[in-house]
């Protein structure tokens, strides 16, 4: 099945059901599900997380719970800075440093009270979040399109800050889940569990992770726009 046509039939799908939650409406981003809060408190209970001090997430609405229970939790979260325009293209939220934890976890906070720091002050992660549009038991992941997570991933695997032993992880949505039979490239990272608010499952993918940047897939206007590629190519 074509990509684009499954994200359309989500968001119709998530919307028309109810289940949607702002921002509305829920097409063209990751989108925000009823039942987000039981998701990130489903996660907190694995061994996964219970193991990592360090997490790197996304900066989506339905992932907000989860980076407050990992700052509450006394985890380091760190966020990419939008579209990776900064050569310091990351952001360091520490527990010790953040007396607001609710602010500093929204996107604006995050910018405000965030440390803006190179891949090369990046701590080895522990624990990748990230938003999904789409997932597959397998632990296929499709987002919006844009190919930003995947890049985080790749520009982290650069730096030897990720590797085949961090966990990844989505919080989704059951509707999310789907059997479809969909094609995935190289460069894309596979989910290693999938948590709705009602379940966890562990997959088994049937993908390498990427060990670096495609350099191939990458469009010059993509180049030409995010710093630290031109330190790494």
């Amino acid at each position: 099945m074509d990509k684009q046509h499954l994200r359309e039939q989500l968001w119709d799908d998530l919307e028309d059901s109810g289940e949607a939650r702002f921002p509305f409406p829920p097409h063209g981003r990751i989108p925000n599900f009823a039942g987000a809060d039981a998701a990130a408190e489903r996660l907190a209970e694995t061994t996964a997380w219970e193991r990592a001090d360090v997490i790197k997430a996304n900066p989506d609405a339905p992932q907000l719970p989860v980076r407050r229970a990992a700052l509450r939790a006394g985890k380091t979260v760190y966020m990419a800075v939008p579209r990776l325009r900064d050569e310091q293209c990351f952001l360091r939220l520490d527990p010790a440093e953040i007396d607001d934890i609710d602010h500093a976890t929204t996107v604006g906070g995050s910018a405000e009270v965030g440390v803006p720091v190179h891949p090369d002050a990046v701590d080895p992660i522990d624990l990748i979040v990230a938003g999904s549009v789409v997932v597959t038991p397998a632990g296929g992941r499709i987002g919006k399109g844009e190919g930003y997570s995947d890049l985080e991933y790749a520009i982290l695997s650069e730096f030897d800050l990720v590797d085949d032993e961090t966990v990844t992880v989505t919080t989704v949505h059951e509707m999310q889940v789907t059997d479809a039979t969909l094609s995935f490239s190289p460069h894309d990272v596979f989910m290693d569990l999938i948590v709705t608010p009602e379940r966890v499952l562990e997959t088994t993918p049937d993908a390498d992770r990427p060990a670096g940047i495609d350099w191939d897939e990458l469009g010059d206007d993509q180049r030409a726009e995010i710093p630290i590629l031109e330190t790494l190519e």
